[in-house]
């Protein structure tokens, strides 16, 4: 009878998973910190409040943190993906809610701003999905 050879499973941060996070973290970090220094300037160029902007910065600037963290583990934590899906997920949501509710009046570039962004978000979380669904297998 023939041993059979196993190699052990090489565990990486290369996963698309991992990559998925990673690349949340870098957009969401550069995007955070343009909205928290230049939440005036930006402001008028959409016509959205200022304030909105600089807090809108500041949790994305948290979420970049949570994002590349998760995305620096050898294993991504399950239920640390599954937030960061639903996390994402909300912020799609709010983000239509926010031009639908007429609570905010930005002109058409501040309208494309807050779609874009939103539309950037959920390609980014369906790659997290799809990253984690192919970990389970």
């Amino acid at each position: 009878m023939t041993a059979q050879v196993t190699r052990p499973r090489t565990r990486t941060r290369n996963t698309l998973l991992h990559r998925a996070l990673q690349l949340d973290a870098v957009a969401s970090g550069i995007l955070g910190a343009v909205l928290v220094a230049a939440s005036e300037p930006v402001g008028r160029l959409l016509d959205l409040p200022p304030i909105l902007l600089f807090g809108a910065g500041l949790v994305m600037l948290a979420w970049a943190a949570v994002t590349g963290w998760l995305g620096t583990r050898l294993v991504v934590p399950r239920g640390g993906a599954i937030a960061a899906v639903v996390v994402n997920l909300v912020w799609v949501a709010n983000s239509v809610v926010l031009l639908l509710t007429g609570w905010v009046e930005p002109n058409g570039l501040g309208v494309a701003f807050i779609l874009v962004q939103a539309l950037a978000v959920l390609a980014l979380t369906e790659l997290q999905y799809t990253g984690l669904r192919r970990a389970r297998a």
